[in-house]
C-alpha cells in the first residue's frame, strides 16, 4: 500500500509521533463496540491495513496509525460500493493527502455491506482516528473460520514488530 519510499521520507516530527502512538484499535468506536463483547479478532497486514473481524462474520476494515502518519493529512476518501464482491488483495477504496495518494487493499475475500460515509465530508478521520471512527468500510467476509490461517495477516505484535524491523 504505502512504498518504502514514501516511509522513509517522513520527516522526524512524525518519526517520534508514530513511535509514540499505538496501532491497537479504538475501544470506543463502531469497529470495537460492533459486537458488545467486542471483535473476536484484530489482524493486520504488511500494507497497513487492519481488519476487526466479530462473531458474526462481520469485519470492520481500516488503515493502522503509521500509515495514517505516513500519508500526511488526509483530504478524500475514496468509498467502495455496497454489495462489492472482493478477493483479498484486491483494491476497495483509496485515500488521498497531501503528500500522494494510495489504493487500500482487501486483507480478505468478503463482500462490502457498507462504507464510512462520515468520510465523505471528514477525510481527516483517517488522521485522528484511523483505528475507530476513521473505519473506512465493514464487510461480511465470505470464510471467517478460516481467518486464524490466512496467510498475509498478523497479530498486533507481529505488526509492530514487522515496523521495528523495517525502521
Amino acid at each position: 500500500m504505502f512504498s518504502r519510499a514514501l516511509l522513509r521520507t517522513v520527516n522526524p516530527l512524525r518519526i517520534s509521533i508514530r513511535a509514540q502512538s499505538t496501532n491497537a484499535l479504538s475501544k470506543t468506536a463502531l469497529p470495537f463496540t460492533y459486537s458488545p463483547s467486542g471483535p473476536s479478532a484484530v489482524k493486520y497486514t504488511n500494507q497497513h491495513e487492519w481488519l476487526a473481524a466479530h462473531s458474526d462474520g462481520t469485519a470492520f476494515l481500516g488503515i493502522t496509525k503509521y500509515a495514517a502518519d505516513a500519508l500526511g493529512d488526509a483530504t478524500y476518501v475514496e468509498l467502495p460500493e455496497k454489495e462489492t464482491q472482493l478477493e483479498a488483495g484486491e483494491a476497495y477504496g483509496s485515500v488521498e493527502s497531501v503528500k500522494s495518494a494510495s489504493e487500500v487493499y482487501q486483507p480478505v475475500s468478503g463482500e462490502i455491506m457498507e462504507a464510512n460515509n462520515n468520510l465523505e465530508s471528514q477525510p481527516q478521520l483517517i488522521n485522528t482516528d484511523p483505528l475507530g471512527d476513521g473505519w473506512i468500510a465493514r464487510i461480511k467476509i465470505a470464510e471467517p473460520d478460516s481467518l486464524e490461517s490466512q496467510e498475509g495477516l498478523l497479530s498486533l505484535e507481529q505488526y509492530e514488530r514487522s515496523l521495528k524491523e523495517d525502521e
